[in-house]
């Protein structure tokens, strides 16, 4: 389910996706992989991401990170830097802050990954729903802002190397359908008629006005701390 981590670097697009590749039904989540050069053929890759120690590996994204702010860069080249959910799959039943949020580079272009010693980069503060980062540059505060899927709210953090994070501001408590958990978030820039908006894209699952899952939207600004719709 839920594709992972799009993302474009030389001449060639990654689609990351959640994968279980040992059945045929849903379990411990892994990071499948698949290039394309033109969107409509695909090649399936080796996985990229599996569980481990901190939990499976639950949806996220990837950046290019092209000023090496991580560090992570070799010989000039900049790394790409995937960001996902660990869950604890051990802990779930005794508690619920078994979800956190943690990172993986690569030097290869996409095809192999190293996890980052320090994970996780941001600890759950204490709740269930706590997952599917999406990252984005943001150029006019010069850093890495995360949105966050946090209950049935959006949270947004920021970070200067995608390594230490800091909360910026909450989305959502009187904002938008609220029957179900805020899911696989998405903060877009987007040009109307020479303007420039932010778009924050959310699913609902399940819960949606009509039932089943549904996905809705907010316009509004950003300013690197705060959305207002």
């Amino acid at each position: 389910n839920d594709p992972n981590g799009m993302v474009y670097v030389n001449g060639v697009y990654h689609l990351y996706f959640q994968y279980h590749p040992y059945s045929s039904v849903w379990g411990p989540m892994h990071w499948g992989h698949a290039t394309s050069k033109d969107l409509i053929s695909w090649i399936e890759e080796p996985v990229a991401l599996y569980p481990d120690s901190l939990g499976y590996i639950f949806s996220g994204s990837a950046v290019l990170d092209v000023n090496n702010t991580s560090g992570f860069g070799k010989n000039g080249k900049a790394p790409l830097v995937a960001i996902f959910t660990h869950h604890n799959s051990k802990t779930e039943k005794e508690r619920i802050d078994f979800q956190t949020q943690s990172i993986a580079f690569s030097n290869d272009n996409g095809f192999t990954w190293t996890k980052y010693s320090g994970n996780p980069v941001i600890q759950n503060p204490g709740i269930a729903d706590f997952r599917d980062p999406k990252v984005i540059w943001h150029a006019a505060t010069k850093k890495w802002v995360m949105t966050l899927a946090t209950k049935d709210c959006v949270t947004f953090y920021s970070s200067p190397d995608l390594k230490n994070w800091t909360k910026e501001s909450t989305f959502g408590k009187t904002a938008g359908a609220h029957g179900g958990v805020w899911e696989c978030p998405d903060l877009i820039e987007m040009e109307l008629n020479g303007q420039q908006k932010w778009v924050l894209l959310v699913s609902i699952n399940p819960g949606a006005p009509n039932g089943g899952s549904a996905t809705q939207y907010f316009v509004g600004e950003f300013d690197g701390h705060q959305f207002i719709s």
